[in-house]
């Protein structure tokens, strides 16, 4: 995937001598003392990183680590002191006051936290704000903001007063006004910090579905570590300013990069965490629907030491047969498949979690089958490879 953000050396400190607090930081001056000896603030300190094209990446840490700074820093709404934040290609620092604005309106979406719609238009008129300032002709902005209103699932509401919807819906009205600009990137905010627990794991639910059909470009800024790991392709982790570690959930959890990560995330559920990329196994034999009988199924099985084999048809998995059935259809002279192959599987993906395979495991006669969006057999996953996954991580 391309990088679409790069973040280099990126500085904001807050005070009118930036350059001294710059020198004390690169002798490794604390935040806390720089603020102390020459009461200036330290924002973000020496940031690096990428954004790919397509991807969510979660920016998080505790109150004050520096986070929602950082990613104002990213459309200006905070001036860096010092470094570049290239987006497609131009360096954002290096732009003026009128080419920042058009740029903002061209390339940006926000999210905020506490929704930032305004009381006296109706929801279509919020949704339609953003373009009503690039002046886009009034039919035109009517059917984007009707097909953003769609995308979030509150078509019907563009007519509605903000004040007659709920929470949940006001922040799927601030999302929706994000997405009507058609913007490469979104920035959200602590977009879901102010709703309550059960809508706010609705509204992830949603983004997660929306990323699928959109595949937008998103910074989401969270304090929250549930939030981040079910969220985030990626995972930057600040403290004080700076970052201190950058990953996927899974290399995050299993390598934190030191004892403020490893504290961190030492509370996590990792059965919410692996998935089955992390533990299935790749299926050693196949018997394939439209040459195999009954004897070359069980003779595969025996070479892989199963009790059940998968079969495919025209590349994708199409069923499963048990040693027990193969065995007596041989018994019986039987040279097809047909009567003894279960077509109705239960399948996941690859980045389905420990916690919903689990069930599977228990209630199925056969491992697990993993496939591939073209419904293909990718890999398998049996009791003993999923525990030992969740041994190596740590969970009992």
């Amino acid at each position: 995937m391309t990088d679409i953000i790069q973040v280099e050396g990126l500085y904001k400190i807050f005070g009118p001598h930036p350059d001294k607090a710059l020198e004390m930081l690169k002798n490794g001056i604390s935040k806390d003392e720089i603020m102390k000896k020459i009461k200036h603030g330290v924002g973000v300190s020496d940031a690096s990183f990428t954004v790919k094209e397509g991807e969510i990446l979660v920016v998080m840490g505790l109150s004050g680590s520096g986070k929602s700074t950082l990613v104002r820093c990213i459309n200006r709404l905070i001036d860096p002191s010092y470094g570049k934040v290239v987006v497609k290609g131009t360096d954002v620092t290096q732009l003026s006051t009128k080419e920042l604005r058009q740029f903002r309106q061209k390339h940006f979406g926000m999210v905020f936290q506490h929704f930032a719609l305004f009381p006296h238009r109706n929801v279509r008129q919020n949704v339609e704000y953003g373009l009503e300032i690039q002046k886009v002709p009034p039919s035109e902005r009517r059917k984007r903001a009707d097909q953003a209103l769609e995308q979030v699932v509150l078509a019907g509401y563009g007519d509605s007063a903000v004040r007659e919807l709920s929470g949940g819906m006001q922040q799927r009205v601030g999302l929706a006004r994000a997405l009507a600009l058609e913007a490469d990137v979104m920035l959200m905010d602590e977009a879901f910090s102010a709703l309550d627990p059960l809508i706010r794991s609705d509204m992830q639910d949603e983004l997660l579905s929306l990323q699928e059909k959109v595949q937008k470009t998103i910074m989401f800024i969270s304090h929250d570590l549930d939030e981040a790991l079910k969220l985030g392709d990626r995972i930057i982790l600040m403290k004080d300013g700076r970052i201190v570690q950058t990953g996927t959930a899974e290399e995050i959890l299993t390598n934190p990069a030191n004892d403020y990560v490893a504290k961190f995330v030492e509370d996590v559920d990792m059965t919410k965490v692996i998935t089955a990329r992390n533990v299935m196994l790749k299926p050693r034999e196949m018997a394939n629907y439209s040459t195999d009988g009954p004897k070359a199924a069980l003779h595969k099985m025996k070479t892989c030491q199963m009790s059940t084999i998968f079969a495919r048809r025209d590349k994708k998995l199409y069923g499963v047969i048990t040693a027990e059935d193969a065995a007596q259809a041989v018994k019986d002279g039987t040279r097809s498949l047909d009567d003894i192959i279960e077509t109705q599987l239960e399948t996941v993906t690859a980045d389905a979690s420990a916690v919903d395979i689990i069930p599977l495991l228990t209630r199925l006669n056969y491992p697990v089958p993993v496939v591939d969006d073209n419904q293909r057999l990718i890999g398998i996953i049996i009791k003993g490879s999923l525990l030992a996954g969740l041994a190596d991580r740590g969970t009992e």
